[in-house]
């Protein structure tokens, strides 16, 4: 915990313990850790005197915060009228059985986090996947299970080689 509360106030002096730079003040958490852990969250609370309330409402407001930890790649459906037309919906419910995901949500094992997104901007490769910045374009279910399947087929390989 002492950890956390050194952090926090090197943060908060930076800033010159101004609340009003509560945002950056929660990016550079983030940025630090990857999301914003609950603990993090609390000792800034209690050192900036902001209501824990408040905090997580700025928290849940802006989609650029996470409160949970990001998978290690990032998969993004396009939801947008085409895609879903397309069959991105159905796309969407068989990667969240199959992973047991839901939509801005990560993987148990952390390995993948799930977004789906109003629009990218890609109708005509209608429905897309975005993986780690890479498009995908006329996705299939069998298709998108297949490309994430060769991700899980990564991890397992680099484990291996890493024993």
């Amino acid at each position: 915990m002492a950890e956390i509360k050194d952090l926090i106030e090197t943060i908060i002096m930076q800033y010159n313990k101004d609340k009003g730079m509560l945002i950056p003040m929660m990016q550079d958490i983030q940025n630090s850790q990857g999301y914003l852990p609950p603990d993090y969250l609390r000792v800034l609370s209690k050192e900036l005197c902001i209501p824990l309330s408040q905090i997580f409402s700025v928290a849940t407001f802006y989609s650029s915060f996470r409160l949970a930890p990001k998978g290690r790649h990032e998969i993004t459906l396009c939801m947008g009228t085409v895609c879903y037309l397309k069959g991105a919906g159905k796309i969407s419910e068989i990667v969240c059985e199959k992973y047991n995901i839901q939509p801005g949500g990560t993987t148990e094992d952390r390995l993948f986090t799930l977004a789906g997104v109003n629009c990218v901007g890609a109708c005509a490769l209608a429905p897309v996947m975005i993986v780690d910045g890479k498009y995908y374009n006329a996705m299939t279910p069998d298709k998108v299970l297949e490309i994430i399947s060769n991700f899980s087929t990564a991890k397992q390989n680099d484990e291996k080689e890493e024993k």
